[in-house]
């Protein structure tokens, strides 16, 4: 347990933060405590001194709680076993499945386990078995990292590696728009997680804020592979219906079921914009007509020359492609035109309305955007450094 705090500690001073109670705080160079940060690329990573208290700290993993009297190491515990773990708390309840934050019995190590509730008559969830089956194939930096899989009568379980937060939660920390260095930084690491599984022929196919999870030392990381499919199977039924609202792109809200990576790449230039700006690129709230007018208002209503096919698409409706009455959100670009290191091109190279037109993550990567990251984080090995592998 002291070790484990001790590590943070030594963390949150090489980021040049100290500990308190509750938050975090900036360390004052007068402090005799503050030591310069070196020059790592994540010690730039956007802290903002809080002014209200939090119930939980990332630079203190236990939040404070001690588990000693409760909590005893086992010997000859093994992966795949229930008693192998030890809830802590409830960090996520959805409806299929239900997170907690817990620690391995067998080493120590803080993971977070999600437990898929079984239905007797249904057996064990398809979406569940594709999801650890693509997951078991991928070890990459900026993908979580599945330790371990439990499979009980009631429940099934995936033991992830436990990280402190989600962009969400950031942004709601960081509200305006994130410091400008912070948004290169995640977007960079969207886009290298996005480059290795696209080169594996997978699609994520629900990329949202929530799904990314950003560690306290700045680590992006994708999750959440349930509706997540591989192009390298052959399959006839891929679906519309992927993919929230606010970040499907205008050929899969108009129906469109022949899609490929195209798909994830729209997503991820609708976080970019979120990142930037601190509110959703395009929040529809009624339906796929509203969400595609908040679309045409800043990217401009498709033409079937521009657009070659576009008439054909399932949901081709030619009353919602009338030209729009001007909304605020052709503002977006002009606050990207005012932002350096050619924001706006790399929007607008993602945003394309027609999909095989929008630059890949690999091409993207390469943008003159990210020129201004620093060289380590240039040459970071895509795949992660393991070590023991868990299972």
């Amino acid at each position: 347990m002291q070790n484990l705090r001790h590590a943070a500690t030594e963390a949150f001073h090489r980021l040049g933060l100290k500990q308190r109670q509750l938050g975090y705080e900036e360390l004052d160079e007068a402090d005799p405590s503050y030591s310069k940060p070196q020059p790592h690329w994540f010690h730039t990573l956007q802290v903002r001194r809080l002014t209200v208290q939090r119930g939980r700290s990332n630079s203190d993993p236990m939040g404070g709680k001690s588990f000693d009297q409760d909590f005893q190491w086992k010997t000859g515990l093994q992966f795949g076993t229930a008693n192998s773990y030890l809830n802590l708390e409830k960090i996520g309840e959805g409806t299929y499945a239900t997170v907690y934050k817990g620690i391995s019995r067998i080493n120590g190590h803080l993971v977070a386990l999600k437990v898929i509730r079984m239905k007797t008559e249904e057996g064990v969830p398809f979406t569940a078995i594709r999801e650890a089956s693509l997951l078991k194939g991928l070890k990459h930096a900026n993908i979580v990292l599945l330790h371990d899989i439990i499979h009980t009568k009631e429940a099934l379980t995936f033991v992830f590696e436990y990280v402190q937060t989600d962009l969400a939660e950031y942004m709601t920390q960081h509200p305006g728009g994130l410091h400008s260095y912070n948004v290169r930084i995640f977007m960079f690491q969207l886009l290298r997680g996005l480059s290795y599984i696209h080169g594996r022929r997978i699609l994520h196919r629900d990329l949202k804020p929530q799904n990314l999870l950003i560690s306290y030392l700045g680590e992006l990381k994708l999750a959440d592979f349930g509706l997540a499919r591989s192009k390298s199977i052959p399959c006839q039924t891929y679906s519309s219906e992927v993919v929230t609202l606010w970040y499907r792109p205008p050929d899969v809200l108009l129906g469109s079921t022949d899609y490929s990576t195209a798909l994830d790449i729209w997503g991820a230039g609708c976080i970019f914009i979120e990142m930037l700006q601190g509110t959703p690129a395009f929040p529809g709230v009624a339906d796929v007509f509203e969400q595609l007018q908040k679309i045409w208002a800043v990217v401009g209503v498709p033409t079937e020359e521009m657009w070659p096919g576009v008439n054909e698409l399932p949901n081709f409706r030619p009353e919602w492609f009338q030209p729009c009455a001007p909304q605020q959100f052709r503002n977006v670009w002009k606050r990207l035109s005012q932002l350096p290191y050619k924001t706006e091109d790399l929007a607008q190279q993602i945003l394309i309305t027609i999909p095989r037109d929008r630059i890949s993550a690999q091409d993207a990567l390469q943008h003159p955007y990210f020129n201004t990251l620093p060289p380590p984080i240039m040459q970071l090995r895509d795949m992660r450094e393991i070590g023991t592998p868990l299972h």
